[in-house]
């Protein structure tokens, strides 16, 4: 699995960054998950390998336009694209007119179906590779995170079951290895039922906008990557006192800490955080403040780049295309 950011600024883009987006790639390199789509998004992921056709669903964490504002876009490049998979949109229930009336308003034909599921509803999404539930937020308006959990990571037969059943060795170990029915005297046997995971499954929480990192306790405990706002430091909050419903890389950090999350991503970065070291606040500050709380792998996410979630749970940088760097 791989996360790719494509855009890691909050409120509005800056010429290092755009507004909020994220891609959750799986192992085989293809299929994936957006998670938010604020506005240009579509244009990030020109300098990225990702086809708006292997798009599988895309998710939205909160109504607010830096989270949603490129999804008309986005929906009718996919069709121009060429794209006639149904695509699932799973987003706040107050964006569904938007939606729908937005693409009627701008005459925007469809050549795929576009099915639109409430996020308030949703119990839990599934594809064959991923299992995807939420978590309730804290910020002005309703937020939640996103959890990814891996199904059935890397499946071998289960041959303990197989021989116990007295299904003999041969072809139809063979077909029930790809997943496939087959038959077996007079029964009818799917693979999915003698495939099991070979390794824990991998789990990745990407979050929408959130003053509360304390909802996450359950969530987190023991999930391998933690995708979190840190709109702003400690220091500002402090002299403005103001948060607008958004997390400090401190109270970030600090949870983090507590509950023992492995690989800390902080993304969502208020535009007074530049790059220039000479320019004050930057975005040192930010990493400053969160290492002063976290002891594990953190990292301050960065547009366009991207990120392998080892089978052991480790993260590491790879380009862009999936090369290792």
């Amino acid at each position: 699995m791989d996360l790719l950011f494509l855009g890691t600024s909050a409120g509005v883009p800056t010429k290092a960054r755009n507004v909020s987006a994220t891609a959750l790639i799986e192992t085989s390199g293809s299929h994936w998950y957006l998670v938010d789509c604020g506005e240009g998004t579509q244009h990030r992921l020109l300098h990225t390998p990702l086809s708006i056709r292997d798009l599988r669903a895309i998710f939205i964490t909160h109504v607010h336009g830096d989270h949603c504002f490129g999804l008309p876009g986005l929906l009718a490049s996919a069709g121009m694209s060429g794209r006639t998979q149904p695509l699932e949109l799973i987003l706040p229930a107050a964006l569904h007119d938007w939606v729908r009336q937005g693409l009627v308003a701008s005459d925007t034909f469809l050549p795929f179906e576009l099915r639109l599921l409430a996020v308030e509803e949703l119990v839990q999404w599934r594809s064959e590779a991923v299992q995807v539930t939420t978590v309730q937020l804290s910020h002005r308006v309703p937020s939640v995170g996103f959890v990814f959990t891996e199904l059935n990571p890397e499946p071998r037969l289960d041959v303990q079951r197989l021989a116990a059943e007295g299904i003999p060795r041969g072809p139809l170990w063979g077909d029930l290895a790809k997943g496939l029915a087959v038959q077996h005297d007079g029964q009818l046997l799917h693979g999915s039922d003698y495939l099991r995971a070979s390794r824990p499954a991998r789990r990745v929480i990407v979050c929408g906008d959130n003053d509360n990192p304390e909802l996450l306790a359950d969530a987190a405990n023991g999930a391998d990557v933690l995708v979190h706002e840190a709109t702003f430091t400690q220091a500002v909050v402090e002299r403005t006192g103001v948060t607008f419903g958004h997390s400090t890389a401190a109270a970030v950090a600090r949870f983090a800490e507590t509950v023992g999350v492995r690989n800390l991503v902080l993304t969502h970065f208020s535009a007074r955080y530049q790059g220039d070291p000479r320019r004050t606040p930057n975005i040192d500050n930010v990493r400053d403040e969160a290492l002063a709380q976290y002891s594990g792998k953190l990292i301050l996410a960065q547009d366009l780049q991207r990120f392998r979630i080892g089978r052991d749970g480790s993260l590491e940088p790879v380009g862009c295309h999936g090369e290792r760097v």
